[in-house]
């Protein structure tokens, strides 16, 4: 089992949103610095996804400061795991994204969008 959730969706690379999930992962703390990461073999028998994929992803994880392999022990979540507000946000993304795209067609303005978030948040607060 993956430590992590993905759901890929046609029109983009599956290392782009496999990159995505993982860093979503750690950024919301499911992956904490020193957890095992799965290995290149797992990714790919897991995810259903080309072993050079798997490899690609965690290369760029790896460059990215996200990832460490250390020897003997394998690949695990790096040290270089807390993020801005900024970088948590950009998260939000395609969420955002869709939240808009739906707002415009119901012919919103950005202040009813704004309060109906801010009416969600506090429900949740």
């Amino acid at each position: 089992m993956l430590p992590f959730t993905v759901e890929f969706k046609t029109g983009s690379p599956v290392s782009e949103q496999l990159i995505y999930a993982v860093k979503k992962a750690v950024i919301s703390g499911h992956l904490r610095t020193g957890d095992k990461f799965p290995s290149v073999r797992t990714l790919s028998q897991e995810l259903r996804i080309n072993p050079n994929t798997a490899h690609k992803v965690i290369a760029a994880l790896i460059n990215q400061g996200l990832l460490e392999v250390k020897p003997g022990i394998g690949t695990i979540v790096g040290e270089k795991t807390t993020a801005t507000p900024k970088q948590r946000s950009e998260l939000l993304g395609e969420d955002v994204e869709h939240l808009v795209v739906e707002a415009k067609k119901l012919r919103l303005k950005v202040g009813d969008v704004t309060r109906a978030v801010e009416q969600h948040w506090n429900k949740l607060s």
